[in-house]
């Protein structure tokens, strides 16, 4: 991200392939090819579950951390059945996106139960998590 906050995305001509730019980084973006993109990058979704997964891997490793628990890695599996591109072609006329998300947490150390728990629990105190589940209002600050 910038010092602004901003992230940048922007498409050419080449179908659905869109840039990134955040923290001095670029990511690509694509859609699969049988829906028309390349099919060689993530989906809109895909990252919107990545952010989420990335964001509960962090929460618990500050959180083991800041106990001191031995916890020696998280992998977070998300999982969804929406298509964005599908998602995309419907949103002029209905409501679209994903309405459940299913997550699966492996939690790696000789943790006890009651820390596996725990860890559970503040698994849903994402900060990703939460402002979704909360609602997001984007608004139209300028079109040029």
């Amino acid at each position: 991200m910038s010092d602004n906050g901003e992230v940048v995305s922007r498409i050419g001509q080449e179908k659905y392939r869109t840039e990134i730019v955040a923290g001095g980084q670029t990511l690509v973006v694509d859609e699969p090819a049988e829906v028309g993109g390349a099919g060689d990058a993530p989906t809109p979704y895909d990252l919107l579950l990545g952010s989420i997964g990335a964001c509960t891997a962090m929460t618990l490793r500050m959180y083991a951390d800041r106990k001191g628990w031995p916890l020696e890695g998280v992998t977070v599996r998300l999982r969804q059945s929406r298509s964005h591109a599908k998602d995309c072609v419907d949103c002029a006329t209905r409501h679209v996106g994903l309405n459940q998300i299913e997550r699966e947490l492996e939690l790696e150390g000789p943790l006890t139960d009651e820390m596996r728990e725990r860890l559970t629990q503040i698994a849903d105190r994402c900060p990703v998590k939460q402002t979704l589940e909360r609602g997001i209002n984007v608004v139209a600050a300028q079109t040029v």
